[in-house]
């Protein structure tokens, strides 16, 4: 009886391993897949964004102290999530400008 109960479980036990590992291999999967989607978002987001302050203050002809640091932690969440190009170079105008008051 027991010799039948350890055959058994010497082929049930990597049966049952393969197909945890399966499953678990497919939900990382899923997972990365899904994390790379809202970075993405979140990425056209804040790009959205910072295109909607740069033109409203390079209009404006200045940015305040509280708007600036917002941009710039706005700017650097972007650039860590893979954004650069038109973006750094709005940056660089944004910084170009007066600072005044603290309105937003």
């Amino acid at each position: 009886m027991w010799d039948y109960i350890l055959q058994v479980y010497l082929v049930v036990l990597p049966i049952i391993l393969t197909a945890l590992l399966g499953y678990i291999t497919r939900s990382l999967k899923k997972q990365k897949k899904d994390r790379k989607a809202n970075s993405k978002g979140t990425m056209l987001l804040l790009r959205v964004q910072l295109i909607e302050y740069h033109d409203r203050w390079i209009e404006r002809g200045y940015t305040t102290k509280i708007g600036l640091e917002n941009y710039l932690e706005m700017y650097d969440a972007y650039h860590g999530l893979g954004g650069n190009g038109l973006v750094t170079e709005l940056k660089k105008e944004i910084e170009a400008l007066p600072v005044k008051g603290v309105r937003l």
